[in-house]
């Protein structure tokens, strides 16, 4: 599996969480959240091993030590991505490395 599939993986597993959460008035919002993970996911997806984004979540330890292990954002990245309430996709892919960093 490839970088940019194991992530897709991981956001869609993400999503799939949301989507099972039951909140009495929650006003959509995790529905919201499903939709921009399932979004960034599709978009993770189809970016090139050699991506900028791709790199920077490697270089992150998004991917293990040695940056071929399965998708792993760690708590901090967890958090935002269990957080995220939506925007561009690129956006949450830029955030992660700072997150992390910023949890260091």
């Amino acid at each position: 599996m490839s970088r940019s599939e194991s992530l897709a993986a991981y956001l869609r597993a993400q999503a799939w969480r949301r989507l099972d959460r039951v909140e009495v008035d929650d006003d959509g919002r995790n529905a919201r959240c499903a939709l921009a993970l399932l979004d960034t996911a599709a978009y993770a997806a189809g970016l090139p091993e050699d991506d900028p984004l791709i790199l920077m979540l490697a270089e992150a330890g998004c991917f293990g030590p040695l940056g071929h292990e399965g998708f792993d954002p760690g708590e901090a990245g967890a958090k935002l991505i269990r957080h995220w309430a939506g925007g561009e996709p690129h956006e949450l892919l830029l955030a992660l490395p700072q997150a992390i960093t910023a949890a260091t």
